[in-house]
């Protein structure tokens, strides 16, 4: 079974399938790096909640970084976010992300409590 949340045209925020979810990619605001990426996190906090999970049962991560010079700022606030003892499968790139004023974007998939 399929179930989509917070949808539009375009894209659902959160998708769930069986017991795994899918969450779009997520942006945040603020003027450094840390603040994007904290509220990124947020984001990643409240639709897992939503789904029925939560950052413990976070599979993967990928982050999309708008320069690899901030790779430490942003590893400085998703070192602190992360569980002790669940990190998940991860990776970390450079691309153009799809508006200038965004520096990074965090997908993740977890699996849901049931």
């Amino acid at each position: 079974m399929i179930t989509r949340s917070d949808s539009n045209q375009r894209m659902s925020q959160l998708v769930q399938h069986n017991n795994t979810l899918y969450l779009a990619g997520q942006v945040g605001e603020g003027a450094t790096v840390a603040e994007q990426t904290q509220d990124c996190l947020d984001k990643v906090d409240a639709l897992l909640a939503k789904g029925g999970s939560s950052r413990d049962k976070i599979l993967q991560a990928v982050i999309w970084l708008d320069s690899m010079d901030d790779f430490a700022e942003m590893n400085g606030v998703w070192d602190a976010w992360v569980p002790e003892g669940a990190a998940p499968a991860r990776a970390c790139g450079e691309a153009r992300l799809a508006l200038p004023k965004f520096k990074v974007e965090v997908i993740v998939i977890a699996a849901t409590d049931d």
